[in-house]
């Protein structure tokens, strides 16, 4: 465990505890730190795996430090401590994790690799803004790096190069988990895509509301046209217009089986001038931690090689396939940040 890149994983839901279990099965990895909105939980040998998942909220932790700014009070004591970080928070409001990005790189001494499993457009455009404050601080971070954005719109990237031109990118994801409260954030995230809904309103409902709604609907959530970070990643790529993008898909709330398959389909020109699909199928066995979490640990991988060679700043999932010949606009520079 002595070269074992140390990491921390910022959230403690569904998605954190699902790192956890990934990073203890990741000989290369051990996790140091894991953080929620009230406390976070430090060790330097490495945090036992069964010991957080008894826990709702980490201050209950044996070994919890609790704080108010958590995130902060954790990076200005262990920045030296922590070589890679795994954003796992909820990203509501959508300039949350970029903000938490910030404070990282103005406030505390971290110099290591971040990779977040964003998923919004405006995320990722918030995000971007912030190349040059991270290129100062020494950090690289891999914005849009689970599993869409990151792992599909990657295989996107790759499948792109055998067209001349790529006239469409679809993504159709299906999600199965067993019990919607152990990845609270991320069905709260969902919520906004549907018709009637806003990261406004989402934000104010309790939990008995979701419920309620979840009820309505059979458990089942079907999203369409979302508002999803692959069409930016896509574009900043080179490989086509973010208007030729489109994500959905199909989230069941009380069943661990995927409703759908999760498909990624390429569409372009040939050589010859012919349209042609390339598409690509997930296995159904396969889980939002394979998908999310196992993808996040390469491209992390991917930073610490990168960053040992001087890069730091901001770059998408997509920067790091092959790129395509389009050059798009310069993304803009939210006002909020």
């Amino acid at each position: 465990m002595a070269d074992a890149l140390r990491i921390a994983i910022l959230g403690a839901g569904g998605l954190g505890k699902g790192m956890l279990s990934r990073v203890a099965l990741a000989p290369d990895f051990k996790t140091v730190a894991i953080v929620d909105r009230d406390a976070y939980v430090f060790d330097a040998e490495g945090i036992a795996e069964d010991s957080i998942y008894g826990v709702t909220h980490l201050k209950d932790h044996a070994d919890s430090i609790e704080s108010s700014e958590p995130i902060l009070n954790l990076f200005k004591t262990h920045a030296d401590d922590i070589d890679v970080v795994f954003v796992a928070l909820p990203n509501l409001p959508v300039d949350f994790i970029p903000g938490v990005a910030q404070q990282i790189a103005t406030q505390t001494r971290f110099k290591g690799v971040i990779v977040d499993a964003l998923k919004r457009t405006r995320a990722v455009e918030a995000m971007m803004a912030l190349d040059e404050t991270l290129q100062k601080a020494g950090i690289l971070y891999i914005t849009g790096a689970g599993a869409t954005p990151g792992f599909l719109s990657t295989i996107a990237a790759v499948a792109a190069q055998s067209f001349v031109e790529v006239t469409h990118v679809d993504i159709r994801f299906g999600v199965g988990i067993a019990n919607w409260c152990g990845y609270r954030a991320t069905i709260r995230e969902d919520f906004i895509h549907l018709a009637g809904f806003d990261a406004e309103k989402v934000a104010h409902m309790t939990d008995t509301e979701i419920e309620a709604e979840l009820e309505k609907r059979n458990g089942l959530l079907e999203l369409n046209n979302m508002e999803h970070a692959d069409d930016i990643i896509l574009e900043l790529a080179g490989i086509c217009r973010r208007d030729q993008v489109t994500v959905g898909g199909i989230v069941d709330t009380r069943n661990a089986k995927k409703p759908i398959s999760t498909q990624v389909t390429i569409t372009g020109l040939t050589t010859l001038g012919v349209e042609a699909s390339h598409v690509m199928t997930l296995s159904d066995d396969t889980t939002m931690v394979d998908n999310v979490c196992g993808p996040a640990l390469g491209f992390l991988r991917q930073g610490i090689r990168m960053q040992h060679h001087g890069q730091s700043g901001v770059l998408t999932s997509a920067n790091l396939m092959p790129r395509g010949p389009l050059q798009p606009a310069l993304v803009p520079v939210p006002t909020s940040l």
